[in-house]
């Protein structure tokens, strides 16, 4: 629980700050997905930004999206299909974002890829508006 309010505690700060070319704070034990998955071609992810999760969370997340100006501009969940057909319940699951302003939620299904190799479903809680959101590209892993 701590650690859900200190990631928060430290979204809120980055997205009242300027933005910044790299976050210049992040909650303990978060790194960029492209680093915590071995994989660089996963350091700016169109439609979604660059990604930072503390590697004990995944594949479900939450992972903290920037755009390439360093804003936060997402708090996404990616919930693999069979944990949901297995009824695993995901209780305070947005926690994560609490205290940020949530303009709108996207939820879509995702093909594997690098962190997930399996069917989910991206829950993605965007920061900013769709227009902004849809200016980051288009993201390739949805069917």
């Amino acid at each position: 629980m701590y650690k859900l309010f200190a990631a928060t505690a430290v979204a809120a700060l980055l997205l009242a700050g300027p933005a910044l070319a790299k976050p210049a704070h992040l909650p303990a034990g978060f790194v960029k997905v492209s680093d915590a998955l071995k994989n660089p071609g996963m350091e700016y992810i169109p439609g979604i930004g660059t990604l930072y999760v503390d590697a004990k969370t995944l594949p479900a997340g939450p992972f903290f999206g920037y755009s390439k100006a360093g804003k936060l501009v997402n708090v996404t969940y990616m919930v693999p299909l069979k944990e949901i057909n297995a009824h695993k319940e995901w209780m305070n699951a947005g926690l994560s974002a609490k205290g940020l302003s949530v303009d709108h939620t996207d939820i879509y299904v995702s093909d594997a890829h690098p962190g997930v190799p399996e069917a989910h479903l991206h829950i993605v809680n965007w920061l900013v508006s769709p227009a902004e959101a849809k200016a980051m590209g288009d993201y390739h892993h949805m069917h």
